[in-house]
């Protein structure tokens, strides 16, 4: 498995708004350096953990075939 540049920032993007509208409101009164540390560090977990879950899943998708047998267009019944 390669590493995906558009994975990785939809991840970010992910895990900003994640962030955001938990912690950030609850935290923002008592924020500190060693709060802002923690919630860095947070940050970085949340990012890949987001990005490995959808490497797993997406690339086993691809992998197995299980993507194809979505419906992709019009039915014709």
């Amino acid at each position: 498995m390669t590493f995906d540049p558009l994975r990785c920032a939809e991840a970010t993007c992910q895990a900003a708004v994640v962030l955001g509208a938990t912690l950030v409101p609850a935290a923002w009164q008592a924020l500190d350096p060693g709060l802002a540390a923690v919630l860095a560090t947070m940050f970085v977990v949340v990012s890949a953990a987001i990005y490995a879950l959808h490497a797993v899943t997406f690339d086993s998708f691809r992998l197995t075939g299980r993507i194809s047998s979505f419906p992709t267009g019009p039915r014709d019944e």
